[in-house]
Formats: structure tokens, sequence, C-alpha cells
């Protein structure tokens, strides 16, 4: 019985996207966390809109700065530089609940909204933070969704 705990857990892998995690104040990090069962429901333009406002809006990132993002119908990337006071996971966590509170009151819905965790990538002095944010960005063209990136409207960088 713990053997197949132990499996079920590990095939899920959720513990390991924690492990190693660090967060340094004002380090810069390419944040994706995923919708429940992977369902699509940003292809709904209102709901999209809403999440877009929601992840705009400062408050949402505490004292962490969105630098980049775009919200894909499944998921959601953004560059993240962290501020002095908050953890990368506090304020992950609370981008994610503050969105899915107020998504879940606009789809009349209660329940998880987006996958436990997130995946996060410490950006380094040798990537070069804006082909990262490009690369973001032209996720829906490479999903196909759009043939220019210009054409998709749910993304955002401080660089435009």
């Amino acid at each position: 019985m713990l053997l197949c705990m132990t499996i079920a857990s590990k095939t899920h892998g959720y513990h390991l996207l924690r492990k190693g995690r660090i967060s340094v104040s004002r380090h810069i990090y390419l944040i994706t966390f995923i919708t429940q069962h992977r369902n699509p429901i940003f292809h709904d333009w209102e709901l999209a809109c809403q999440a877009a406002r929601i992840f705009s809006m400062s408050p949402t990132w505490g004292d962490a700065q969105l630098l980049s993002w775009v919200l894909m119908p499944d998921h959601f990337h953004g560059l993240i530089q962290l501020g002095d006071t908050e953890t990368l996971s506090n304020v992950v966590k609370k981008a994610k609940g503050r969105s899915a509170l107020l998504i879940n009151r606009q789809r009349l819905q209660t329940g998880n909204l987006w996958m436990e965790g997130f995946h996060d990538h410490a950006i380094r002095k040798e990537d070069d933070l804006h082909s990262v944010a490009r690369y973001m960005v032209l996720n829906p063209v490479r999903a196909g969704l759009v043939k220019r990136c210009g054409d998709y409207p749910f993304w955002d960088a401080i660089w435009i």
C-alpha cells in the first residue's frame, strides 16, 4: 500500500516542482501554471478578458512586478521580478487564488480553476530576458491560434 501511494505521488510530480525552489529578491522568474485538467476555459472570450484584467493589475502580484505574460486557453506564462518581501510561491499562490476567485464568480462555479503547483525557471544572467519574453508571447503563434503575435489579444510586455 505504501509503495502504491509513493508511486502515485511521484507520478503526479507536484512535489518535484518545489524541489530546489528558492526565492531571491529582485530576481526574475519565468512561471507557468495550468488550468485544472488542462480545461481550455480561456477559449471563452469573456473569461479570457476577465483573466487578462486580473493578471494586468499590480495588486495581483503584491510587491512583485509582472514584466511579460501570455494567457493561453489552458495555461498562463509570466515573467515576474520578485520584490523584497514575498517568496515566489506566495506571489504565485496569491495570483492563482485571486484569479480563481474572480473567474469562478463570473462562471458561477466553485472549486479549483488551476492545477496544484506551478513550474518556474530562474532567469540567469546569461539568459537574454527579451528572448525569453519573445519566446513566451509567441506561444499563441506556435499553438496555431493566430498567424502573428499581434493578432492575439491576451499578452503584454513592459517593453512594448
